[in-house]
């Protein structure tokens, strides 16, 4: 069905774990491409998904009423709790490709990527269909272009709860099932790690789901709010969950032979009284290991500190056996150049985009910490060519967006980073524009060779 288109145990807060991550030393990354995919890319949905697919969006308004009306309801960034206007209006017609979130480089500048839940939560995206695609970079005239498109559907009835289109044959899979956050090819299948669940989906080439598989630290279950066996009890009490809305699986890296997959949680596990994991002060996010051909966790695990608490990770991917690449970041967006001077009104921005970075890190025994070797500052990038397609000047760039999730090795010089752009509710490059999705490629040979 290919679519071709133009608690955890009590007392985890006091978790120890052997070992720890080092200072990490900034190493220079110079631009060397900056392709871009316009903010409203749509794509009608496939001809055989009911007729509500048409148009995208209708739940994402205020207090989710439904609106039928396409482009009546405007789009706001709140990032830094400040509401600006991105300029755009929805509902959308069609289905939005926005949302980049996990990445790998297939050679020949060409990409897998995904896209994410659609409007950012699970009551508000029963219109936005699930799927991921294959991009191609034109770096020299700055543009992405989509190549194929593959949505999820779920024909054999692998997952076990009501989905929202239950009553078709098709059983395509949308942003109220799952947020789909990583994806890795393996075999013939690919893997992709879930943050309502948290869960590991597997799907065939064709979108079709092949399994599904619930999430065990050191034994145990672990759920987020969204979890369809988390229930709201009938009185006021404790709610039966051990990790936050939205702090599933948001990077999964995969061993060099396919073998295993690294899935990572965006926030730390928390206990029965909501206190997070942490590591020497720090909170701590769980990196998981799993196998692929016994399609069973390993039972081993390895923390990642932030550097702050309240951080979360954007993507994660290994370069070789032992050393990987994570995105860390604040939860502000915006060009520190756009700040306000005074007064904050909607036309600047209150608390711009500071910590926005890459991390090359090393698991390491399991049982410890990842030591973090060397970062990457993705708000002081060089730009000496001036290959800039947006924003950029005077030989500087950044990458001022809220959710950075997508980054990979290219070649044994480059990475690539793209930004998911949460369409239509994320402007960061412009103060009042949405923002489109871009993918950088960076020169950073001596960051990747670092040990």
């Amino acid at each position: 069905m290919r679519f071709l288109t133009s608690c955890l145990l009590a007392g985890v807060a006091s978790f120890s774990i052997a070992g720890g991550a080092s200072a990490s030393e900034q190493v220079a990354a110079e631009l060397a491409g900056h392709a871009v995919l316009p903010a409203m890319t749509m794509l009608p949905p496939p001809a055989d998904a009911p007729q509500m697919f048409q148009i995208s969006g209708k739940f994402a308004g205020p207090a989710g009423v439904r609106v039928d009306a396409p482009n009546s309801v405007d789009g706001v960034s709140k990032a830094g709790d400040q509401v600006r206007p991105t300029g755009l209006t929805f509902p959308l017609v069609g289905q939005p490709v926005q949302g980049f979130s996990g990445i790998r480089a297939l050679g020949d500048d060409r990409f897998l990527t995904l896209t994410d839940n659609g409007f950012g939560s699970k009551a508000n995206s029963p219109d936005a269909l699930l799927m991921f695609h294959e991009l191609q970079a034109d770096w020299e005239e700055g543009r992405l272009r989509r190549t194929d498109t593959v949505f999820l559907h779920d024909p054999d009835k692998v997952v076990p709860f009501r989905i929202t289109t239950e009553a078709t044959d098709e059983r395509y899979l949308t942003g109220a099932d799952f947020d789909l956050e990583s994806i890795q090819p393996v075999g013939d299948s690919y893997w992709i790690g879930e943050e309502f669940g948290p869960y590991l989906i597997e799907v065939d080439q064709d979108g079709k789901v092949l399994s599904l598989v619930e999430t065990l630290v050191d034994g145990n279950a672990v759920r987020s709010p969204d979890h369809p066996g988390v229930l709201t009890p009938p009185s006021p009490g404790p709610v039966d969950f051990q990790v936050k809305r939205s702090k599933g699986f948001e990077g999964m890296a995969v061993s060099p032979d396919g073998k295993l997959l690294y899935p990572l949680l965006e926030g730390p596990l928390v206990d029965a009284q909501g206190s997070p994991e942490k590591h020497e002060g720090k909170e701590a996010l769980r990196i998981l290991e799993f196998d692929t051909a016994a399609k069973e966790w390993t039972g081993r695990s390895w923390l990642y500190p932030l550097e702050a608490d309240g951080h979360a990770i954007g993507d994660f991917n290994m370069i070789d056996e032992s050393r990987g690449l994570i995105i860390e970041r604040d939860n502000l967006e915006g060009d520190p150049k756009d700040a306000c001077q005074g007064e904050v009104t909607e036309t600047c921005i209150a608390k711009p985009a500071s910590f926005k970075r890459v991390y090359l890190v090393e698991l390491g025994e399991p049982g410890q910490a990842v030591r973090k070797i060397a970062h990457l500052d993705l708000m002081d990038i060089d730009d000496p060519n001036g290959l800039a397609r947006l924003g950029g000047g005077d030989g500087k760039f950044n990458f001022p967006f809220f959710t950075i999730e997508n980054v990979d090795m290219v070649d044994e010089n480059h990475i690539v980073v793209g930004n998911d752009n949460n369409l239509p509710f994320s402007a960061g490059r412009s103060v009042n524009e949405a923002d489109s999705n871009e993918l950088i490629l960076l020169e950073v040979g001596d960051f990747l060779q670092r040990r």
